[in-house]
């Protein structure tokens, strides 16, 4: 299978050099340090059972590659709008495009959730430039569950033991492709789970870590400080109460309390999040889809979120304040 990784970062990173590794012709767009290094020294991770170093087709124009058979987006949501149109070499009428990101996507709502169906987010994609630019139907929803990090550019290193992932298809369901694309993964050492409800997938991720990320990045404490606080646990837990309660009303229920969620990520230690890894790298932040999108949902929905709200304007002021985010 021919696979091409967009963004060789911490997660399309360990993607990509597991799939090579497993047998794939792998290629990587790239640029910069990134692109260099991989030219230089092929996709590298490094896992817990070993390192890998893949060599790999490296190119900075994807006009270069050609029609892909699955396609990794592993890009942060910010660089999204830019990239998207440059995919168009990569997509053909088979082509599997695989979103390996955090928060809510550009398709979220593509004959998904009931009144707000069709709905397109102002806070993920805001001119309708991704939407136009990459067709659901070639979407397979992906849910990234493992922690990796960028030490340096071309090398992504795996933070969790194991690195399971979901998938699914954005309309539901079930399908061959998913199933075949399963197989795939799991060959290369990604547990796999076929979702008939991506979307609820996503919203449980979504529920854990909007709060986790932006509140790492603004304290810049790791997981287990901000919930050694009981006062910042406290307010996480209304935060999430507030998530819980859009989930419910677009369908996307979630099916624990948020003290059985906390006890989850209690698990991870001082692991510190992907967004406190961007602030500290001067890279902006992944702030729209992990929590401005929950607010415009909420919105949308009737659901009020004061707390989410707080969380979103004292991230926002952080990152502006540091040149993480737009004025």
């Amino acid at each position: 299978m021919n696979v091409c990784v967009y963004g060789a970062g911490a997660v399309g990173g360990i993607i990509g050099a597991c799939l090579g590794a497993a047998g794939c012709e792998v290629s990587v767009v790239a640029r910069g340090a990134a692109l260099k290094a991989i030219k230089e020294n092929g996709l590298r991770a490094r896992l817990p059972e070993g390192n890998l170093a893949v060599p790999v087709a490296a190119v900075e124009d994807s006009a270069a590659l050609g029609p892909q058979d699955l396609v990794v987006v592993g890009v942060k949501g910010p660089a999204l709008a830019e990239i998207a149109p440059k995919m168009a070499p990569l997509v053909g009428p088979e082509t599997i495009v695989l979103p390996a990101m955090n928060g809510v996507p550009w398709w979220f709502f593509d004959g998904f959730g009931g009144s707000l169906s069709g709905t397109s987010l102002r806070s993920v994609d805001p001119e309708g430039l991704i939407g136009r630019s990459i067709p659901t139907s070639a979407i397979v929803g992906c849910v990234v569950h493992f922690a990796s990090s960028c030490p340096e550019p071309g090398l992504s290193r795996l933070n969790s033991p194991k690195r399971p992932l979901i998938i699914g298809e954005p309309r539901g369901g079930t399908s061959l492709r998913a199933g075949k694309l399963a197989e795939l993964l799991a060959g290369a050492g990604f547990p796999t789970t076929v979702s008939e409800k991506i979307q609820a997938d996503i919203w449980y991720k979504l529920w854990g870590n909007m709060t986790m990320n932006p509140l790492s990045a603004l304290c810049g404490a790791t997981m287990d400080r901000i919930l050694d606080d009981e006062l910042v646990r406290r307010f996480c837990l209304d935060a999430m109460s507030e998530a819980a309660a859009v989930g419910e009303r677009i369908g996307c229920p979630i099916p624990q309390s948020g003290e059985e969620r906390i006890a989850l990520t209690r698990e991870l230690g001082a692991a510190k999040t992907s967004m406190l890894q961007d602030a500290e790298a001067g890279k902006r932040i992944e702030l729209d889809v992990l929590v401005g999108s929950v607010r415009e949902i909420g919105a949308l929905a009737g659901v009020p979120t004061p707390r989410i709200d707080e969380l979103f304007g004292l991230a926002r002021l952080f990152a502006r304040s540091h040149g993480l985010y737009p004025d």
